[in-house]
């Protein structure tokens, strides 16, 4: 993998940090890199909720909404 066209000042941020946890800049990125793929994407999270359904026996709240719209 590689990434190219990194800023100089991006490069030295990163160099710093993984230098203040006793790392070399390759395992530091490697552990930022595997802690990122880890991470569900917004896309995947809203996919778990869809896939989870309603969990109570309450009516949805645009239904409710609906009814008390027509109420008036």
């Amino acid at each position: 993998m590689q990434i190219r066209n990194v800023p100089e000042e991006t490069r030295r941020v990163l160099k710093a940090r993984a230098a203040a946890e006793g790392r070399s800049l390759s395992d530091y990125l490697l552990q930022e890199v595997n802690r990122l793929a880890a991470r569900p994407t917004r896309a995947e999270l809203l996919r778990r909720i869809e896939d989870r359904g309603r969990i109570s026996n309450l009516p949805p709240s645009a239904d409710v909404l609906a009814e008390a719209r027509s109420e008036r």
